[in-house]
């Protein structure tokens, strides 16, 4: 049973004459509001007027990161601070950071759409939440928080860090719900099983992951290791955070709030919309924020969307689990990789952990790949003629699936950095220039 049902069920043409409502009040809040796209409308000679179905948002311009970053902190905020009663940000890592600011209107609709993922995940009032996202600028921490207290939950408000800290509490405070990083999911398990805790024995029942990409494989190890349903919470902080989309029971793809977020399908080279079930980037636009709403946002997030009747009762559009970023992409003897394709065949090898990391190197003109992977303890200790033997194997499967050559460096255990949030997968050795 859905938590909203008025909109969480909503008949397609009734969702979409409410979109078009939202689509038209958005476009003329922001162009009244923001320089920024008051320039791009007039540009475009485009107004709120102009669309007659949600369709027509393709007559709108596009919003990048780099957009975000040449307006920071507050370019495109369409309210004045004084309206603004919380400010979250990315990292910054690459460059200046994200800022998404937020009024309190703006907060109840974040709170909102993470109740119902709660509610698609099994969570109920009774249950004991842990939040072990990261608290502070970061949008995880409190995004969950707020979720789990809005539904009534008794929420233990970890953050992240303190790995045996962590399995204590799970065991003294009888937690039911876990909420991080799908990386970190797995060093908990990996730190339990040395402490000699056994997760499954646990009242912990759900985990709620996000924040990075993480494979089907990945989700059915976690489930096995810690003894639970492994659900998914999709988000990035340009739309406000984690609560933009969220799986349900079935676990066959991620619902989108269809009332909060208009969602496309786009050629990443030609940008030109694709319809339902091509895989291209996918675009979202909001439509009901007031301090900073995003018009046709690219996310470089790679997948595909499709609607379907879910045995779920939810009418809300499905998006597969992310298969990669285009700025992820990786071109190896003219094949595009994705870091999440290389984690599913290593997930199907028995002999390593859930444990790598991508080494791109330039060889000559080429970029060449070295996987490198941690072995299992019993299989390191055996030796160097079988560490050989399984790189072998590993090599050959890739090839197998991918039609590509790699290296790979079989590693003792613990030897790659683990996780608090989210994991470095890719380490990019390439001079700069070939970057």
């Amino acid at each position: 049973m859905p938590w909203n049902d008025e909109f969480e069920c909503m008949p397609l043409e009734k969702m979409q004459a409410f979109q078009l409502e939202k689509l038209k009040e958005t476009v003329e809040w922001v162009a009244k509001r923001v320089p920024f796209y008051q320039e791009k409308f007039k540009k475009l000679g485009i107004k709120a007027s102009d669309l007659k179905s949600v369709e027509d948002v393709a007559k709108l311009p596009f919003t990048e990161k780099n957009d975000l970053r040449d307006n920071y902190p507050f370019g495109l905020c369409a309210v004045d601070l004084k309206e603004v009663v919380r400010v979250h940000a990315s990292s910054g890592t690459t460059g200046k950071p994200i800022t998404g600011p937020y009024t309190k209107e703006d907060l109840e609709q974040w709170t909102e759409c993470m109740v119902r993922n709660f509610w698609a995940a099994g969570v109920r009032p009774e249950h004991v939440v842990q939040n072990a996202y990261g608290y502070g600028l970061f949008t995880g921490g409190l995004g969950f928080h707020q979720g789990a207290t809005a539904l009534g939950c008794t929420v233990v408000p970890t953050s992240s860090g303190m790995t045996e800290r962590q399995i204590t509490l799970m065991q003294d405070f009888k937690t039911d719900v876990l909420c991080c990083t799908p990386s970190y999911a797995l060093t908990m398990a990996e730190r339990a099983e040395e402490l000699k805790v056994d997760l499954r024995s646990l009242p912990l029942s759900i985990g709620m992951f996000g924040a990075e990409p993480w494979s089907t494989q990945m989700r059915k190890e976690i489930e096995e290791r810690m003894g639970i349903r492994a659900m998914e919470a999709y988000g990035l902080t340009e739309l406000g955070g984690p609560g933009v989309g969220f799986d349900c029971e079935v676990q066959d793809g991620i619902h989108i709030n269809e009332d909060f977020y208009l969602v496309e399908i786009v050629d990443p080279v030609t940008l030109e919309p694709l319809p339902l079930g091509e895989k291209g980037e996918l675009v979202f636009t909001s439509l009901q924020r007031r301090a900073m709403p995003m018009i046709r946002y690219r996310t470089k997030d790679i997948t595909r969307l499709r609607r379907e009747e879910c045995p779920c009762g939810r009418t809300f559009v499905k998006m597969d689990k992310i298969y990669g970023r285009t700025d992820d992409m990786l071109i190896i003897s003219g094949v595009n990789v994705f870091p999440s394709q290389i984690e599913s065949l290593l997930l199907d090898i028995e002999e390593v952990e859930p444990q790598y990391q991508l080494v791109v190197r330039k060889k000559g003109y080429l970029d060449q790949l070295l996987v490198r992977v941690e072995a299992k303890k019993e299989i390191y200790a055996a030796g160097e003629k079988k560490r050989m033997e399984v790189e072998g194997k590993i090599m050959a499967h890739i090839r197998g699936h991918m039609g590509i050559g790699v290296e790979v460096n079989l590693v003792e255990p613990k030897y790659i950095a683990r996780s608090e949030g989210k994991a470095l997968r890719v380490v990019d050795e390439r001079p700069k220039q070939f970057r």
